[in-house]
């Protein structure tokens, strides 16, 4: 063999090692390496990366979101017989409390990583820890359930919760023995129960179909009475609302009535009051204009008779007699005696001055 050949080997080889130490980790995952199959501590981020040819196993593993879908589990051992059965054929069976056999397609399990997690999960575990923590333990906790409940519990009554239950088992055991591993969320398909049975359960959701359509349908029937009902009673009420209406606005009006009476009769009493006291004024008035006119006319007659010739006479010659006032003069002496014989004689009246005043 020629150097050039050995060389161009040399070459190849080298070129061979050098595409083998380098690889690239892909993102959402990071690289972990195993060196002689031991487990070693580095763990590296997306990228490109070094290795050391020929020792060193570089494997991803995915730190994001990812979906487990259990499909067609098998049971690995037949435990009557002890015999291997068929993978392909058999798919997640479980056994009710009463010896139903369900099916069920597929569980799907949302989990995830965490990447401080990652060396002690792949140490524990290796790199197919969900096969131990997921596949495998979907597989018992179905199982369980399903042997404790009954068909009607775990097809219908209880189906709602599976799924929140196997999640609550499942964090469980990986919060126990396997801290890294997060279960976000579990879908479970439902199951597939025996022909007989399904057409049994089909034949008896029709009649609960035809029941309920009963049942709403009396309920509407009842709404339409109750409707009716409350319709009658609103019209009722509004008829005695009218008519209490009307009976208090005649109550009213006839206690408007009844005040304006009594007020009219009041005031036609007070106007018979004023009547009564005007004509007793009136007649008191009169009763003393009459008494008045009365003495007057008396007094005129009295004095008619009281005021005669000789009364005055004699009143004339008893104010000049009785007269202080006497005037100087030569004639004071005649004119008492000229007085007094016109006096006697009626020629003189108390009215006319005295010759004195003169």
């Amino acid at each position: 063999m020629s150097s050039f050949t050995v060389a161009c080997v040399v070459l190849a080889i080298s070129v061979l090692l050098s595409f083998d130490a380098i690889h690239s980790v892909q993102e959402g995952h990071v690289g972990v390496y195993f060196r002689g199959g031991a487990l070693i501590t580095k763990i590296n981020k997306p990228g490109w990366h070094l290795k050391i040819p020929l020792l060193d196993r570089v494997e991803n593993v995915q730190t994001t979101l990812q979906t487990d879908k259990v499909v067609n589990i098998p049971v690995s051992l037949d435990i009557k017989y002890g015999k291997h059965l068929n993978p392909s054929l058999i798919t997640q069976q479980c056994g009710t409390s009463g010896g139903v056999m369900l099916k069920i397609e597929a569980v799907e399990v949302v989990n995830r990583l965490k990447e401080d997690h990652v060396y002690m999960t792949i140490k524990n575990y290796t790199v197919h820890y969900d096969k131990i923590w997921i596949f495998d333990k979907i597989h018992h906790e179905i199982n369980q359930f399903c042997s404790k409940h009954t068909l009607q519990e775990v097809y219908i009554d209880l189906f709602h919760t599976v799924d929140d239950r196997l999640q609550s088992a499942l964090q469980e055991s990986c919060d126990a023995w396997a801290p890294g591993i997060e279960i976000i969320a579990i879908r479970i398909t439902k199951p597939r129960i025996p022909d007989s049975i399904l057409r049994n359960y089909e034949q008896m959701e029709a009649e609960k179909t035809k029941l309920l359509v009963a049942v709403q349908t009396q309920k509407v029937v009842e709404k339409e009475a109750e409707t009716e009902k409350r319709r009658a009673t609103i019209g009722e009420f509004e008829i005695q609302l009218i008519t209490d209406t009307s009976t208090e606005a005649e109550k009213q009006a006839a206690v408007s009535k009844i005040n304006i009476e009594q007020k009219v009769m009041e005031k036609e009493g007070q106007v018979r009051v004023k009547k009564l006291e005007d004509d007793a004024f009136l007649a008191h008035e009169k009763a003393l204009a009459d008494a008045r006119y009365y003495a007057a006319l008396k007094a005129a007659e009295s004095n008619k008779l009281l005021y005669s010739e000789e009364y005055l006479r004699l009143q004339a010659i008893s104010a000049v007699t009785n007269n202080t006032k006497i005037y100087f003069g030569p004639s004071i002496q005649s004119m008492y005696t000229e007085f007094f014989d016109l006096a006697l004689k009626g020629k003189i009246s108390s009215s006319k001055p005295t010759p004195a005043s003169e």
